[in-house]
């Protein structure tokens, strides 16, 4: 399988603390791939690396062979714990934001929501506000936003 994504001695600091001691590891095309660790092991550091919310200190990243840069975030879907979504919006209206902001036009947003909601049986959830829905139902949400733009 072709590597997709490769981590090369990174390092991350945040004042005295070395949150990343020369990190390496690779990825494979077409993988499902999770980071497991205690608290404080590192790995939030290194996914806001690998999304470019921050960057190393020192180290590389590649995707698919190139520097990472802003135009590969769009191909990355990152499914956090805690869920990131705005309470009091409607989901509807979130999911298509969220897809428009990972580039989707909204004609094509609209049909991949269609999509997912009939496959998750959500049709009627389009102006439920999130807060309105159970943790579980949130996480469905959030999926769907993780991969709605084919990452």
């Amino acid at each position: 399988m072709a590597e997709i994504l490769r981590i090369n001695n990174v390092v991350k600091r945040y004042s005295n603390h070395l949150a990343l001691n020369d990190v390496s590891m690779t990825v494979d095309e077409k993988c499902v791939f999770g980071l497991l660790g205690p608290n404080g092991a590192g790995k939030t550091s290194l996914i806001r690396i690998i999304n470019q919310i921050t960057g190393p200190d020192s180290g590389e990243v590649l995707f698919k062979g190139e520097k990472l840069n802003p135009s590969h975030v769009s191909r990355i879907g990152y499914l956090p714990e805690e869920r990131g979504l705005y309470k009091k919006m409607t989901v509807g209206d979130q999911v298509l934001y969220l897809a428009r902001l990972k580039g989707l036009s909204k004609e094509e947003a609209k049909k991949r929501i269609r999509y997912w909601f009939e496959k998750f049986e959500m049709q009627n959830w389009w102006k439920k506000k999130v807060e309105e829905l159970s943790k579980g139902m949130q996480q469905k949400v959030q999926f769907i936003v993780t991969v709605i733009h084919e990452p």
